[in-house]
């Protein structure tokens, strides 16, 4: 059977060209072909009608071939495969097409320099995942690298793209091309479910999930590092505590581990940990600390509980009414009376007046240009080609001065406001200032600092009413500062007179 469809094919052949050779046709009425070269894709399990049109085609044999392979020889189908059909119009249909039938496809006209053309056979492939990393699980420890992979095949060759479930992905993009998703220096925020889709055009996309979970020691975050509040009142201190698994969590006041009583509650919801503390005393104000321990570490953070006042905001406009007074003004939220405030406030000094260590340089200053009122005056000599400079003369004017204030009486506890009007300050120019609130468990800290300009004409006159003078401030300095003249006097007075004492007794016994 073997020797048969060769011997066949070889006898057709022969035939035909020898009955060809004994026909003389015109050369204008030589066969040639109506189809051209064509490239079909057809998908998995499609049929596929590859063309052979032939005008004139004469007594010539038509002959498919598939590489070295003879499908089908004139009206004669050689092909085996019974998926291989040959048509009356010479045409090669092909059933069921798969992978394996991908590839040129010649049809020929034996004349004496044979004509042919060529068919090629692409077949679509839908995209098929075969392998995804760990096969969808992965572990990591906090702080290395991974590769998540998703390995797809099909035709044309898939694309693989990956985005995470509920999440952008850890770069900030929704999507991103690539069969390997590299993540470094991984931590909590970058574990979740990541999603591989593979897609070709053909058929439809496939998805795979990845799971990436991260093995971390305990991070804590505080909800406030300073919590506020007055005596009698509660006080609730929290940390917010993520970790592998869920983290055992302890509340320390300074290094002594508290336990929960009818004044202390320790609460848990979630990564929300809580200690209560009910009917804060004086005693209960200072540093606490909660510490969150798991398999793979413990992390610390401290809460401080104070009964001092809030820092100052200001509330007064950043521009004065006035040439050389500013009413500046300001409130702080204390759980407790304020007993005084202590106010800072400089002025600024102008662009072109530098700083100490950077004296300005002699080129920048006109020798006919008077020293201006705030400036610094800076001494300079010069020794052949170079000038040397001595450190510049201190505007006195540009350094803070600090009042005292006492606290306006009677003010209930929370919101607390105050007024100063501050005197003999220069027209036009911008001043910073400061403000502490003292009450009875200290001073606050600093506050921002606020910045106002006075104006080069009056507007309007100054509404005293619960405003303190830097005139009345001063008085109650020199009322001060005589007590401390008076009693320095006195032991002045004491000390001569025992000196004295002294040395009357000396001669005495001399």
């Amino acid at each position: 059977m073997r020797l048969y469809l060769p011997l066949v094919i070889f006898a057709t052949l022969l035939k035909d060209s020898w009955q060809a050779t004994k026909i003389k046709i015109d050369p204008a009425h030589q066969p040639s072909f109506i189809s051209s070269s064509q490239v079909f894709k057809v998908k998995d399990q499609d049929t596929v009608v590859l063309p052979c049109e032939v005008a004139n085609p004469g007594p010539y044999v038509l002959v498919w071939k598939r590489g070295i392979a003879v499908l089908s020889a004139g009206k004669t189908l050689v092909s085996p495969d019974p998926r291989v059909i040959l048509n009356t119009d010479y045409s090669l249909e092909i059933k069921e097409v798969g992978p394996q039938d991908a590839g040129d496809y010649v049809c020929q006209i034996g004349t004496l320099e044979p004509k042919e053309i060529t068919h090629t056979v692409e077949i679509l492939v839908p995209p098929r995942i075969s392998t995804v990393t760990s096969n969808g699980r992965v572990e990591v420890k906090k702080g290395a690298s991974v590769r998540l992979e998703c390995k797809a095949s099909g035709n044309p060759v898939p694309k693989v793209t990956w985005s995470r479930k509920n999440n952008i992905l850890p770069g900030g993009e929704q999507t991103v091309t690539t069969p390997t998703l590299v993540l470094d220096k991984v931590d909590r925020h970058q574990a979740g479910i990541y999603q591989c889709v593979a897609s070709n055009g053909v058929g439809e996309d496939v998805k795979q999930q990845i799971f990436l979970h991260v093995l971390y020691p305990p991070e804590i975050s505080v909800e406030r590092p300073v919590v506020y509040s007055g005596e009698g009142m509660e006080a609730q201190l929290v940390c917010i505590v993520h970790g592998e698994s869920q983290p055992e969590v302890l509340w320390y006041r300074d290094t002594m581990q508290l336990d929960t009583t009818e004044l202390k509650l320790m609460e848990s919801r979630g990564s929300r940990h809580t200690l209560v503390i009910r009917k804060v005393n004086k005693q209960d104000f200072g540093n606490y600390t909660c510490v969150a321990d798991n398999q793979l570490g413990k992390t610390r953070k401290s809460i401080q509980l104070t009964g001092k006042p809030r820092p100052v905001k200001f509330n007064s406009p950043t521009t004065g009414k006035s040439r050389e007074n500013y009413n500046i003004s300001w409130e702080v939220e204390s759980l407790s009376p304020i007993e005084e405030y202590k106010l800072l406030y400089r002025k600024l000094p102008d662009s072109a007046v530098t700083s100490d260590s950077q004296p300005q340089p002699l080129h920048h200053q006109s020798s006919k240009k008077p020293i201006q009122r705030g400036e610094n005056k800076t001494a300079s000599y010069s020794i052949g080609l170079g000038t040397y400079y001595s450190r510049p003369i201190k505007d006195r004017r540009l350094e803070w001065r600090d009042v005292i204030l006492p606290a306006i009486p009677a003010q209930p506890v929370g919101m607390q406001s105050m007024s100063y009007v501050i005197r003999g300050l220069e027209p036009a120019q911008q001043y910073e200032a400061r403000v502490q609130a003292r009450n009875k468990f200290g001073w606050s800290s600093d506050s921002v600092s606020f910045t106002f300009k006075t104006t080069d004409t009056d507007e309007s006159t100054t509404d005293t009413r619960h405003i303190f003078t830097e005139n009345a401030i001063e008085d109650v300095q020199s009322v001060r500062s005589y007590r401390n003249n008076a009693s320095t006097q006195l032991i002045f007075s004491k000390i001569i007179y025992l000196v004295f004492n002294t040395i009357l007794l000396f001669f005495c016994f001399i």
